[in-house]
This record gives structure tokens, C-alpha cells and sequence, in this order.
């Protein structure tokens, strides 16, 4: 079973569900703020992915953080960070069992789902 991780109010996730649906592939929405996210879970994405492609950057979360903090970002503070505050995580987060996948683009669903 495919999983998304993310924020249900982002917009980018809303185009993401939406293309899901389109596609007819089920899925399970996983809710960071409501169904939560372990330490383990977020290291494993780290060691995988990189934390600096699971922080999110442009958003607001992370513009409201002190200069301090942004200046002097590692991998252990912006694990804490995106535990505090898990619309720091770029979204979405696929995970399809065997790979995942941050970030939306038709293309990418298509070639990942179709491909």
C-alpha cells in the first residue's frame, strides 16, 4: 500500500491526492500533526533521502525561525526541528514499501506509477 506523508491543508499535497485519485492508485494519507511521526521514522527519511531535502526551506515554519538557528543548521538540529514542527518537512512524502519519494510533479507520478 502506497502512503503520502504530509499536511492535509497544503496545497501541494492537495494536487498530489488529487492526481492519486485520478489515477485510481489507493493510497493511505498519513497526517503528521494528527497521526504523529517517531524519531526512528524521520532518521531512516535522513539517511535515505538527506536532511537537507526533508527541510523545507521556503516555507513559513522555517522563515519564522531565529537567524540563530538557520545559521547554524545541522543534522541533528533540523531532525529536531522537523520533529517540533512537521510542517519543516517538504511535502509530500511518498512511500510506495520500497522507495520513497519528496515532492510532487505530474511527471514524476507518472513515470514512478506508469513508468
Amino acid at each position: 500500500m502506497v502512503t503520502m506523508y504530509g499536511i492535509k491543508n497544503c496545497d501541494t499535497i492537495k494536487k498530489a491526492r488529487k492526481w492519486l485519485e485520478n489515477e485510481g492508485i489507493e493510497y493511505r494519507f498519513h497526517d503528521y500533526r494528527v497521526d504523529g511521526l517517531s524519531a526512528e521514522q524521520l532518521q531512516d527519511w535522513a539517511a535515505e533521502l538527506g536532511w537537507e531535502a526533508l527541510l523545507n526551506k521556503r516555507g513559513t515554519t522555517w522563515r519564522q525561525q531565529p537567524d540563530a538557528v538557520k545559521d547554524s543548521i545541522d543534522e541533528q538540529s533540523a531532525l529536531a526541528l522537523m520533529l517540533e514542527h512537521p510542517a519543516m518537512i517538504k511535502r509530500p512524502l511518498l512511500d510506495n514499501g520500497s522507495l520513497r519519494k519528496l515532492g510532487f510533479k505530474d511527471a514524476d507520478y507518472s513515470a514512478l506509477f506508469n513508468g
